[in-house]
């Protein structure tokens, strides 16, 4: 499967308890078609503390969201769109946004 969603993009979350929020990718998991979002999907976790001077407690970690419930942002536009691929002259496949046909660099 061609990676439509990569690590540093701007991505709107379409479905769940922050839907509609607008992160950062910040990594991909594609063996279970998952990504990690800067700010969506919160949840508490607990920790113990590991050496000496180390304190436990409990920390907010960003959870992994699954690819069909996030769009990207087009850079160009700023607005949602589905992301195509299209070969360029000299042989790169590169990702294009739907709604405005330009290329996404990254």
């Amino acid at each position: 499967m061609a990676a439509r969603i990569k690590k540093g993009d701007q991505v709107l979350v379409l479905t769940g308890r922050s839907r509609g929020v607008r992160g950062e990718v910040l990594s991909v998991l594609p063996k279970v078609e998952k990504a990690v979002v800067r700010g969506v999907a919160v949840a508490k976790r607990h920790s113990k503390p590991n050496r000496m001077g180390e304190g436990g407690g409990i920390i907010e970690r960003e959870m992994p969201v699954h690819l069909s419930n996030l769009k990207l942002i087009d850079p160009k536009s700023g607005k949602p769109t589905r992301v195509g691929f299209r070969v360029l002259e000299d042989g790169r496949k590169v990702r294009v946004a739907k709604v405005t046909g330009e290329v996404i660099e990254g």
